[in-house]
């Protein structure tokens, strides 16, 4: 059984910080990219980073770029998101799922990702 669980989130002001966990169990880990999303009420979830599963190849929404750095440790089954710079418009939901490929060939949509967590809540205020 495939399980996911993300930790780290929480509330803080614009221009702060946040590190996301996201640690995965029941598959082989170091087979498999990894994807982050984000989802805010009334509106879809959208992919904010793919990292493949050798870190060589890390992509970013344009949203998040330059701002945010995914990252990941093969040896704990875990992937992380650094968050610096934060606006009041990344507050959501944020999301871990795992690609069912190494490569983030296919990564923006939810549809190319399988096992998904239960997210954990990022409130930015002004």
């Amino acid at each position: 059984q495939v399980q996911v669980v993300e930790s780290g989130g929480g509330s803080v002001q614009a221009g702060g910080s946040l590190t996301l966990s996201c640690t995965v169990s029941g598959l082989r880990f170091d087979d498999h990219a990894m994807g982050w999303f984000r989802q805010s009420p009334g509106k879809e979830r959208e992919v904010v980073s793919c990292i493949n599963y050798r870190s060589a190849t890390i992509f970013y929404s344009g949203s998040v770029k330059g701002r945010f750095a995914a990252s990941r440790d093969n040896s704990k089954n875990t992937v992380y998101l650094q968050m610096n710079s934060l606006k009041p418009d990344d507050t959501g939901k944020y999301y871990c799922a795992t690609n069912p490929t190494s490569y983030c060939a296919d990564w923006k949509r939810p549809s190319d990702y399988d096992y998904w967590g239960q997210g954990t809540q990022v409130t930015v205020s002004s």
